[in-house]
């Protein structure tokens, strides 16, 4: 009988051991707000003050200067007082704090102390904000939703495609018609392929004409070519498909001309033409010289095409979506020229500072840092910007190359013809000849 009760025992001891494993690596919902939210609570509001006054955060209702005699004397004061803060609010996935600044503080403290929140609460990351003046706001997040993201759900819209999850665990999402133009950085193995691939696969069942252009002989987006209404491999064909599409885009400017509109969009369906998205893969193939002026001609061209696109085609159903491992002034001034019309930001782990500094520094420079920070075994993981202003770290959905070469078949029928870029190709196929 003992015998059998210690069987037992240790039969329980050991499926609790397993539950509690389970449970502590794939952090259910019920497990934060019955276990997790209550402790990381406690910890926020008894560690408040002594973070505060050890990150400068706290301050003195008394002047630190004072008269003793003739002479001003200056010192710390002695009992800072800590800024008052709400009892942190759970979220799904951590909590947020709600802090109110004494006159003279700024958010841009609180920024720099957020390493400090993280390891004193014992979270995974803080993220500091400020919803209004006076206030800021801390969102702590208790684990990394990005390593195992579950593909959120949205809409389906013309020129939207869903990428994979953000940070905060709302869907990513890629809308051509909001953010026209976008800037994709990433080292090799960092998971821009595999985005390519996704966005492919997203736009490949929409009425969208979708255009590559891969001058590392198509080794990319030759997968899709079923798919794609035209394709360049080859610096010298990209020039080529370029121009047609320049084209393309003075007859569209025409057709709306003589409508009285100012975009597509306004056009009647029927005479509508079909949007294009023009997928570019490693950008540096585009505008490397060998030094000759053949080839120094044919990067000013692409640099010049690129950029008349990228300033008239927003409206006219003309759309960039630019990648590489490398993006900076020194290419050209080119590049720095086509930056500041793609809008749209997604940067993976990077090889060199000054790529994180080219897609995000005009924007964000928090977004650097974080974008610096993305280690190498964090595949897929990216900072992106929003159509708000803002950004956030995100994972892109996993898209194998079976799942995307599929999905080029089965849609190739959608590989629309335009014919104003198959009449300018041919134009242009009669020059070269």
């Amino acid at each position: 009988m003992g015998s059998l009760v210690l069987t037992l025992g240790l039969a329980v001891l050991a499926w609790v051991v397993v539950v509690g494993d389970l449970v502590r690596r794939h952090r259910p919902v019920w497990h934060w707000y019955l276990v997790g939210y209550p402790a990381t609570a406690l910890r926020v509001v008894f560690t408040w003050r002594k973070v505060a006054q050890l990150n400068d955060l706290a301050v003195s209702k008394r002047p630190s200067r004072g008269l003793l005699g003739d002479l001003v004397v200056k010192g710390d004061p002695l009992r800072p007082v800590a800024p008052r803060i709400s009892f942190p609010r759970a979220t799904r996935m951590g909590l947020t704090v709600l802090v109110r600044l004494y006159p003279g503080q700024t958010p841009a403290t609180f920024l720099k102390a957020a390493d400090a929140f993280v390891h004193a609460w014992k979270v995974h990351a803080v993220r500091v904000t400020s919803p209004q003046r006076g206030l800021v706001l801390l969102t702590a997040t208790a684990t990394d939703p990005l390593q195992r993201p579950d593909l959120a759900s949205a809409p389906t819209e013309l020129l939207s495609a869903l990428i994979g999850v953000l940070e905060s665990g709302g869907a990513w999402v890629m809308n051509l018609r909001l953010v026209p133009h976008w800037l994709i950085a990433g080292a090799t193995r960092s998971g821009k392929s595999t985005l390519l691939a996704r966005l492919i696969t997203q736009l490949a069942p929409q009425p969208v004409a979708l255009v590559g252009i891969d001058c590392k002989g198509g080794m990319e987006l030759g997968l899709f070519a079923d798919r794609l209404s035209a394709l360049a491999t080859c610096r010298r064909e990209a020039v080529s498909l370029l121009s047609a599409l320049v084209v393309d885009m003075r007859d569209r400017m025409n057709t709306c001309r003589s409508a009285g509109v100012r975009s597509i969009w306004e056009l009647p369906h029927k005479t509508r033409p079909v949007p294009v998205v023009v997928i570019v893969d490693e950008i540096a193939e585009l505008y490397l010289s060998d030094g000759t002026r053949e080839s120094k001609a044919e990067a000013e061209q692409c640099s010049t095409l690129l950029l008349r696109i990228a300033q008239l085609g927003a409206a006219l159903g003309l759309h960039l979506v630019v990648a590489g491992q490398r993006v900076g002034s020194d290419l050209g001034p080119g590049v720095t020229a086509l930056r500041a019309q793609l809008g749209g930001r997604i940067c993976h782990r990077v090889n060199d500072p000054g790529t994180a500094e080219m897609t995000l520094g005009d924007l964000n420079k928090d977004a650097v840092a974080v974008a610096q920070a993305i280690t190498a075994e964090e595949r897929g993981v990216a900072v992106c910007t929003g159509p708000d202003g803002g950004w956030s770290r995100a994972r892109s959905h996993l898209t194998t190359p079976e799942e995307a070469v599929s999905m080029a078949r089965k849609y190739a029928a959608g590989a629309t013809e335009l014919p104003g870029l198959d009449r300018a190709l041919e134009v242009l196929e009669g020059d070269d000849k």
